[in-house]
């Protein structure tokens, strides 16, 4: 596992980074815009502008940091980690959303309705028939989440009372109860609509998982080159302090010489020349410090607000001088199967084939098998007539009531059933032809940019193991030139001394010793950066994005 990747490992056991309370943003706004001019005025007065100030951070403040304690420290409160964290929770309230279409959906009807009927014919039922009833029904329907079919239970209850003389129920209590079931066979069978947006959007959950991996791969990267920049530009700064105190010391050996007439005074004057640059130089680097160390506080702290804002902080990891073995193939192999892009671009090509699935579902004819199956009862107080002719006078009544509908109802003694195909298909072709045909010549084009990617991928790490190389003789180039500039400084040194030499050729050779100082630290840092690039460069592309979520997936 590569450093990177075990960076990755511990990230997703670290919470994310808690979301400020909007009624800070004020406070916060304030603290960044104070903090800001402060450190701006820290920097004109470490180029002699101002007159020194208290500003930036305090003295005795200073915080001792490992790289891994800086890693860990962005795991946890980088705000841009945070953010990428949000993506797969909010994705999920929408897969939460669609699965809710195959939740039962409850019904019910209440409703009481009077119509009073005009004599129309003989069989009316008297001069003026009134009819009130009360209906109170009940239901449930669901959307299954296999085969696409549905069903639905109902329950239909009413109460007539009427004035109607050839009734022989008044009141009368009528029950029903209906089982219906529709099941698509063909077009909607395997997938619907439903079904492909939530594997559609399953799969984007998966590209936010990718991107989040992205964004934390990109961030350790980030920190750890913010790191090793804090490093060297403290590194930085104690070669220039050391370089001005060699100038600072030849300018009191040359005012020293010049006082027993063995040094003319012109070479105090270009001593001292030399020593003004070399305090220039130590302002130039001191700022370059700043800067470094805000870069990386901007990517381990939470807001102006956090201790470490305001913290000295000083890098105590030194940097390697020896990059482990390089083995390009293993790193390409592992760059194939873990790339974030790849991974993505991947999860796209699976969001295509799951709408390419769906259209040519679409295109076929919809065949729906339809059962139904329904008993009903009746109730209330039942008429006696004296005769069976129509309006035969009535000379009795038999109680009864709802429990009556109920009853029979349960005997399913009056049962209705109904089995029907239906079949339909438009002619001529649908729009589902048409996208289909979109689809496929979409899947043919994300194929080829996996493979285009899966190409830029390789010559990407393969880059990057090159600069590994390229910086290793780098190191040891800028090493040898070091150790030279010290011994001429030296010799030089000794030459001037009993006057084989003269004040321009050790300044000459100060200034030479200060610039391959300088030369080695950048050599050494960009190995740790030519490093972090080709552990980055196996985990994800530079800066932290992966491939579109969704690119497949719409209707």
């Amino acid at each position: 596992m590569t450093r990177c990747g075990f960076y990755l490992a511990l990230a997703v056991s670290l919470a994310g980074a808690a979301a400020v309370p909007a009624g800070a943003q004020d406070a916060r706004t304030e603290a960044i815009v104070r903090e800001a001019v402060a450190r701006f005025e820290a920097g004109r007065q470490d180029a002699g502008i101002v007159v020194p100030a208290a500003t930036g951070a305090q003295a005795g403040n200073t915080r001792e940091l490992r790289l891994m304690d800086a890693v860990e420290l962005a795991l946890q409160q980088n705000l841009d980690i945070a953010v990428e964290r949000l993506t797969p929770q909010a994705v999920d309230f929408q897969l939460a959303g669609l699965r809710n279409n195959f939740r039962p959906l409850a019904s019910s009807n209440f409703g009481q309705r009077s119509q009073v009927n005009p004599p129309t014919n003989q069989l009316n039922g008297g001069q003026r028939v009134t009819n009130d009833t009360t209906t109170y029904n009940f239901g449930v329907s669901q959307e299954v989440p296999w085969g696409g079919g549905n069903f639905s239970l109902t329950f239909n209850n009413s109460r007539l009372s009427t004035s109607n003389l050839f009734a022989n129920y008044n009141p009368t209590f009528t029950s029903t109860l209906t089982a219906t079931y529709v099941q698509p066979l063909l077009r909607d069978f395997g997938i619907d609509n439903i079904r492909q947006q939530i594997a559609v959007t399953q799969i984007n959950r998966d590209i936010g998982q990718e991107t989040l991996r992205a964004t934390i791969a990109q961030t350790i990267a980030n920190v750890r080159n913010a790191y090793w920049e804090l490093a060297y530009a403290r590194a930085a700064v104690d070669v220039a302090h050391r370089s001005l105190e060699l100038a600072e010391k030849l300018v009191e050996d040359n005012k020293a010489r010049v006082e027993v007439g063995t040094l003319a005074p012109l070479d105090i004057v270009q001593a001292e020349a030399e020593a003004a640059n070399r305090r220039q130089s130590v302002a130039q680097v001191e700022a370059t410090l700043a800067t470094a160390e805000l870069t990386l506080k901007r990517l381990i702290v939470t807001g102006t607000s956090d201790p470490v804002w305001n913290q000295d902080l000083r890098a105590t990891d030194l940097p390697q001088l020896q990059a482990p073995p390089i083995d390009i193939e293993g790193a390409v192999r592992t760059a194939l199967e873990k790339r974030t892009d790849l991974a993505a671009a991947r999860l796209n090509l699976d969001s295509n084939d799951v709408t390419l699935r769906f259209w040519r579902n679409q295109t076929r004819p919809a065949v729906d098998l339809q059962l139904n199956y329904g008993a009903q009862g009746v109730g209330g107080t039942q008429f006696i007539r004296q005769g069976t002719g129509l309006g035969s006078t009535v000379i009795g009544t038999i109680p009864g009531g709802y429990t009556d509908a109920l009853s029979l109802l349960g005997g399913r003694d009056f049962p209705t059933w109904n089995a029907a195909l239906t079949v339909s298909y438009p002619l001529g072709g649908n729009n589902a032809d048409g996208q289909y045909a979109r689809t496929r010549v979409l899947r043919t084009q994300q194929t080829t940019r996996l493979r285009a990617l899966e190409l830029q991928v390789a010559t990407e790490v393969t880059n990057a193991a090159i600069q590994v190389q390229a910086n290793l003789r780098r190191v040891d180039a800028s090493r040898a030139a070091r150790a030279l500039a010290e011994r001429r400084l030296e010799a030089e040194q000794s030459k001037f001394e009993v006057g084989l030499s003269t004040n321009f050729f050790v300044v000459q050779a100060q200034r030479d010793l200060a610039d391959a100082q300088n030369v080695e630290l950048r050599a050494l840092t960009d190995l740790q950066r030519a490093l972090v690039t080709f552990e980055r460069a196996q985990e994800a592309p530079a800066g932290g994005g992966g491939a579109g979520a969704g690119a497949g997936g719409g209707n």
